[in-house]
């Protein structure tokens, strides 16, 4: 949680937050991915060494290929959507992430859900469109950027989910399906990230734009540095919770990080929020937090029912 609220305000404010005397935005959102992932790579292939285990793939590539085309393209998403709509308005649309979260599961897991998933997956859906259609009063920000496409933003954020979504549940079946350690799959999927993002920096005559851009704005650099540390970090716990515990309850546990993201966002860069927004806020969180107590409370069930089954009756 605390590396990926770090991560959000980061991200806010390199994609939001003008640098410089003359207010120049960067605006290369490949460039962030390659940094991340590149980083990532370096710090897992260290500790793949450092623990003696072997750099051998343990699945075909071309399924870390999967996971890391995937990844990118959500990557890549999230970054251009900040450029279209608020900090709070994306974090509260990726509660929403539990929707592609199924869809996959029952596609990729071949998994069945019960009705009361499919409840909250509804009252999560609704909270969402109600944060984003009830937009709050004119943003008091001073890093307004005046080029707000709810269209276009809401638009970049549907890709977000269903990439994400997506990259969640192949993950948990390649750990199901393989016995793979965290920092093998790491290591594979962020390199495929490093080459394929450095190829598309390339092809569109962005690299050279974007280290001109950091080498003459160095709080942008330390910036970019620190996102590049805490998405790093963030990645190893993303990778051992979806490994451990599925990618619905990576998704669920997510809920408590987006909810303090958002108070943060709002108190640190200014954005307001309408009644109608709070009510979405309190139907998505109330709904996320519902759910996660039901399921605790089925899974003692069965655990109290053997535990009074094994216990010796009276002599």
């Amino acid at each position: 949680m605390s590396t990926l609220v770090i991560y959000g305000i980061l991200q806010e404010k390199i994609m939001r937050v003008p640098y410089g005397p003359n207010k120049e935005y960067f605006s290369y959102s490949l460039f962030l991915v390659f940094c991340n992932r590149i980083t990532t790579s370096a710090v897992s292939a260290g500790v793949l060494l450092a623990s003696k285990k072997a750099l051998d793939p343990v699945a075909p590539l071309y399924k870390y290929g999967v996971v890391s085309v995937s990844n990118i393209l959500t990557t890549t998403c999230q970054y251009e959507a900040l450029k279209y709509v608020s900090f709070p308005v994306q974090t509260l649309a990726k509660c929403a992430k539990m929707i592609p979260v199924m869809i996959w599961g029952a596609i990729i897991m071949q998994k069945k859900y019960q009705g009361q998933d499919y409840l909250f997956a509804f009252l999560v859906t609704m909270g969402c469109s109600l944060f984003i259609l009830y937009q709050g009063a004119d943003d008091i920000s001073p890093f307004n950027r005046g080029r707000e496409s709810t269209v276009w933003g809401v638009s970049l954020m549907i890709g977000y989910l269903g990439f994400d979504g997506f990259t969640s549940t192949f993950q948990d079946k390649l750990f199901k399906g393989y016995d793979m350690e965290i920092h093998n799959q790491i290591f594979y999927t962020t390199v495929c990230s490093c080459l394929l993002s450095f190829i598309g920096l390339i092809l569109q005559s962005n690299l050279l734009m974007a280290i001109d851009f950091v080498s003459r704005h160095h709080d942008c650099f330390f910036d970019i540095a620190l996102l590049s540390t805490v998405a790093t970090a963030s990645q190893f716990f993303i990778s051992y919770t979806i490994r451990t515990f599925g990618a619905l309850t990576f998704a669920t546990i997510m809920t408590t990080r987006q909810l303090v993201s958002i108070l943060l966002s709002c108190l640190w860069f200014g954005h307001p929020l309408s009644w109608e927004q709070c009510i979405g806020a309190v139907i998505v969180f109330g709904s996320l937090y519902a759910r996660s107590f039901l399921k605790t409370k089925q899974k003692a069930a069965p655990s109290l029912e053997m535990t009074e089954t094994k216990a010796p009756g009276p002599s």
